[in-house]
């Protein structure tokens, strides 16, 4: 009795040995490759307001994709569909790439000047020359105003509270 306790319990540690060792040998998956994609060529970040545009530029015939749906989709309005594709109505080399663009946070309007920084930003990283005709035209200037934070002891931001003498 006491030689099957024994094996039993051998048995049990050898089992266990094995599936330590088969979890340490087990490969990592790879991470999916898109096949339809190319490489990205350049890479730019845009901020404005609470909202965050990366922009990867990728070699192809100028397709504009933001978060998975084509950008006359996703910006609803002629202004921000403009806003957001400045840069590509100022230079004439920004034709000849596609663009993909995740975006975070913030609203609409926002996230559309945030796009139109991130691709002014990416296009640098492509070419140098690029950078005065896009400063010329405020594509590089980072828009910082937020919504200033409301005060103890106000109503708003700024708006107080209406005096009363009696």
């Amino acid at each position: 009795m006491n030689k099957a306790v024994t094996a039993k319990k051998e048995e049990k540690v050898s089992t266990e040995a094995v599936k330590k060792t088969v979890k340490k040998a087990a490969p990592k998956a790879a991470p999916k490759k898109d096949s339809k994609r190319g490489k990205p060529v350049a890479y730019g970040l845009g901020r404005r307001k609470t909202a965050c545009a990366r922009v990867w530029l990728r070699r192809g015939p100028g397709s504009f994709v933001v978060n998975g749906m084509e950008m006359e989709k996703y910006f609803d309005t002629e202004i921000m569909r403009l806003d957001a594709s400045t840069p590509f109505r100022v230079t004439p080399v920004a034709s000849n790439f596609d663009i993909e663009v995740n975006l975070q946070g913030g609203g609409k309007c926002g996230q559309a000047g945030a796009v139109k920084l991130g691709i002014a930003r990416a296009l640098l990283q492509v070419d140098e020359g690029l950078r005065s005709l896009l400063r010329q035209h405020g594509l590089l200037t980072v828009d910082s105003r937020q919504k200033e934070r409301k005060k103890y002891g106000q109503r708003g931001a700024r708006r107080k509270f209406q005096f009363v003498k009696r």
